[in-house]
């Protein structure tokens, strides 16, 4: 998995048995890592996404080095677990996704693009992968996010307990799943910005990547009027299913944060983009979520977990909700590599031929196998 965060490659390596939804899988997580881009590949990588002009041979070619370092990164996992390789699952990286159709030349369209050959992985590692998963739900008439929701259900769900499974990427994506529910009752969507708005601030301002266990966050004040211009945002208005990336939240929405912040101090303007994840989160919650069941868990993962004033925010937000929250890792599901594992899931899917989306959650009319094989 690599996020729209672009701070590298997050690779799982799991041995797995049973599929569907009908019960859980059964899964053992053998080892994870994270391997952080190069910072000319990373630079490469952002300038590409939701980019207004692009070269085309540009893009050829970082399809398929992206290919190579993903080969070479689950090579190394490999390795280190000592165990062999039977399938390969490659979310890719996502330069556009547009979920919602707009007209092109004289049609409706809607589309995403996650590059990274697949057949460069396959040809690496010798074994066939799973690719490109996010296409087959849009030609299902869904919005090709989000995909996680199948792993949420099928390892969260609990007889007697409601729960909110939360994933802080660069976007922040949520599932809600009440106790003894269907796959079909499952909601999920994104609720806005994760990390990304902070970490694109962090460069900005101070010349760094993120925000370090949220130690300027916590050195500064919430900016309440900027705070609440953008709580009421157009895409915080908008109801379920509803999915976002860079176009919703990145440079654009960043030089408009920066434009309402005026000339308040660098570490408030850090301390307000952190609370508008946290306060949207809460008031997603509050407005879409909590009207379509009981709830009494919160589970959190994903790189927004390191952030400590994030997570402070959001414990006080759950906290008023009436929510406990908790960590993936006391499930079994490492925060940093539930993603990686969701596509290891996903692949496994595709490979018997079972659906992996959740129609629910994408506004798909149906369940769709996912993804394109690369074989040897």
């Amino acid at each position: 998995m690599s996020g729209t965060s672009a701070d590298g490659i997050d690779v799982a390596l799991i041995s797995i048995t049973g599929s569907g939804m009908g019960h859980k899988p059964q899964f053992e997580l053998l080892r994870h890592a994270h391997f952080p881009y190069p910072d000319p590949v990373k630079q490469a990588v952002l300038k590409a996404m939701n980019a207004k002009r692009a070269s085309v041979a540009e893009l050829s070619r970082l399809n398929f080095l992206l290919g190579e370092l993903y080969a070479e990164a689950v090579g190394k996992v490999r390795k280190r677990g000592g165990v062999g390789l039977d399938l390969v699952g490659c979310h890719g990286q996502t330069l556009y996704h547009q979920g919602d159709p707009v007209p092109f030349l004289g049609h409706n369209i809607a589309c995403t693009w996650q590059t990274g050959e697949g057949a460069v992985i396959a040809a690496r590692l010798g074994v066939a992968v799973v690719s490109d998963f996010r296409p087959a739900d849009m030609a299902a008439g869904g919005k090709g996010a989000p995909l996680v929701p199948y792993m949420d259900y099928a390892l969260f769900r609990h007889r007697r307990t409601g729960r909110i499974v939360q994933n802080l990427g660069g976007i922040a994506n949520l599932t809600a799943i009440t106790a003894g529910s269907r796959p079909r009752d499952v909601l999920a969507f994104d609720t806005g910005p994760g990390n990304m708005v902070i970490d694109q601030l962090m460069q900005d301002l101070f010349n760094k990547p993120f925000d370090n266990s949220g130690e300027t966050a916590r050195s500064g004040k919430v900016l309440q009027p900027v705070l609440e211009h953008f709580l009421d945002g157009r895409y915080m208005r908008r109801k379920p299913p509803k999915t976002a990336g860079r176009e919703e939240f990145g440079r654009e929405y960043v030089q408009a944060f920066l434009r309402k912040c005026g000339r308040a101090p660098k570490a408030d303007v850090i301390t307000t983009a952190t609370a508008l994840t946290a306060q949207s989160i809460a008031q997603a919650i509050r407005k879409f979520v909590l009207p379509c069941g009981k709830f009494s868990e919160y589970i959190v993962s994903g790189g927004g977990t390191r952030n400590r004033a994030l997570m402070q925010m959001l414990a006080k937000e759950t906290a008023q909700l009436r929510l406990k929250l908790r960590y993936s890792d006391e499930l079994g599901v490492p925060s940093q590599a539930k993603e990686a594992v969701a596509f290891a899931l996903l692949a496994y899917q595709t490979w018997q031929r079972q659906p992996g989306n959740i129609p629910s959650a994408t506004g798909a009319t149906r369940p769709a196998v996912l993804g394109k094989v690369s074989y040897v």
